[in-house]
Formats: structure tokens, sequence, C-alpha cells
């Protein structure tokens, strides 16, 4: 627990004194001033919790003081220690907030001690919730820059999804457009790319295209035969082949993998004499 620092306000000595004997035993750090003005000058070098000042002393009343300490310092916790004739002088403090609570002259020792006790807790529960609400308000701040970042985080990956399937769209029409049949063959022997000659060539009547099917349910073993006997290289050699028909055809072979991350083949078939035969 930090500290607990008490000041003690009164322009009588022998008060100050007695004060503090008694109050010493509770463990608090014990300042002294004999005016408001004293008083002031300490609250601007000290951090104080409470404050106990007289009502009656001579340039700045105890009310005066306290309203003064209200403004420059709130978060104290202010009592006025002083006689039953003057309760009517310090309603109106008491009323606009400036005084946390009245006590009366000549005090009980105990319900001194255990009024500036609860004093204490009330200023460091303040402080707590003060220091929880500096917290929430940093966690609020960070999880709204988390959402900020993670929203231009979203929006520049949608705009990259976007971009690659313009790519992908762009990529394929390319394909179609060329005169030769191309597959892509992943590394579980999967189809994952046919262009329009290709399906045209191997693509049944009635079903889907090649797209998904296993190259070997739809691909001659003629052509496959080079992949399982790994004469695919990264550089594509020109071939000879022939299909189930007895149909001659040119190929070309390679291992995906020298620019990219990819992992399969690609088949690349001189279609000219091949489009309307089926596999």
């Amino acid at each position: 627990m930090a500290e607990r620092t008490l000041l003690l306000v009164d322009d009588e000595e022998n008060i100050l004194s007695s004060l503090a004997r008694l109050l010493r035993r509770d463990g608090y750090r014990i300042l002294r001033a004999t005016s408001g003005r004293e008083g002031l000058e300490l609250l601007a070098a000290n951090e104080v919790g409470v404050i106990i000042s007289d009502q009656r002393m001579p340039e700045m009343s105890g009310t005066e003081f306290l309203s003064q300490v209200k403004e420059l310092y709130p978060d104290t916790i202010r009592i006025v220690l002083s006689g039953y004739t003057e309760l009517n002088s310090i309603t109106d403090a008491i009323n606009r907030g400036a005084i946390y609570k009245f006590l009366t002259k000549p005090w009980e020792d105990e319900l001194l001690r255990a009024n500036i006790e609860e004093a204490f807790r009330s200023h460091e529960m303040k402080r707590e919730n003060l220091r929880l609400t500096d917290e929430l308000k940093s966690a609020n701040q960070a999880l709204s820059e988390l959402n900020r970042d993670l929203e231009q985080r979203v929006e520049d990956k949608t705009q990259e999804v976007v971009r690659n399937l313009n790519v992908l769209r762009i990529s394929q029409e390319i394909l179609d457009y060329l005169p030769v049949a191309v597959i892509g063959i992943d590394g579980e022997g999967m189809i994952a790319v046919a262009n329009h000659v290709a399906n045209e060539i191997f693509a049944r009547p009635g079903e889907w295209g090649l797209l998904g099917e296993m190259a070997a349910a739809r691909i001659p073993e003629s052509l496959l035969g080079g992949i399982a006997r790994k004469e695919c290289g990264l550089e594509a050699t020109k071939r000879n082949s022939s299909l189930d028909d007895g149909t001659e055809c040119n190929y070309w072979c390679y291992t995906m993998g020298a620019t990219s991350t990819a992992r399969g083949w690609v088949l690349v078939i001189d279609a000219n004499q091949l489009v309307g035969k089926g596999g």
C-alpha cells in the first residue's frame, strides 16, 4: 500500500501536536500547517490524501482554504474539525462539495481515527477508479487502433484477392486462346489447370470438364507415362507419343517449382491433329 499522507491545518500549535500524537500510531505521514497559506504551500510540494482543517483561523477560514484545495487538488479528502457553534458557517461549503465531512471539537479519539481511516479508503478507492478508468481508456484506444489496423488489413487483403482473381481470369483466358492443350497436374495427381483445348480433347461428352479430376482417369497412359518415369524436367523437351486410338502427337512436359512454390507437372500437347478425337 502506498504511504498515506495526512495534512493537519490549525492555527493552534497545541491542537496540531495533540492530533499528531493521536494519529501517528496509525502509520500516517503527517504534515502540519498553522494557516491556510502554509497548507497550500505544503500541498504544492507533497501528494496529500486527506486534509483536516480548523474552521476559525486568521487570514483564511477553513472553508475558504478547503474551497481552494477543491479547485487545485479535487482528489483530496477534505475534513473540517471545529466547534458546534460554527456549523452554520460551513453548511454552504458542505453543500458545494468542498468538505467531505464535518467533525467537532472536542473530538473522540477512536471516532476521529475511524473517520480518518474511512477518508483514506475513500481517497484510495477514488484513485483506483481513476487508474482503472485510465487503463480502460488506454485499452479501448489500443483496441480501436487494432480494429483500424485489422480493417485496413482486410481491405488490403480483399484488394489482393480481387487482383489475384482478375489475374486468374486473364490467365485462363490466355490459356483458352492458345492453340495447344495445357494441363496442370498437382503433386497428388489431380488436374488443377485445363484450358479450353484440353477440355475439347479429353473431357467426356455430357460431363464436367477436367478440373478436379484425377489425371489417371482422363489422360491417356501414353502421356502420363513420362511423368511416372520422371522424364519431366525443369526445362521442357519436345516428345512424341500416341493416344489410345493410335493418333500421333507431340507434347512437352515439365516440372513446376522453378519460379514458384507449386509442385506438380504441366503437359502441353500439340492439338492440331487431336481436336474432336477424344481421349
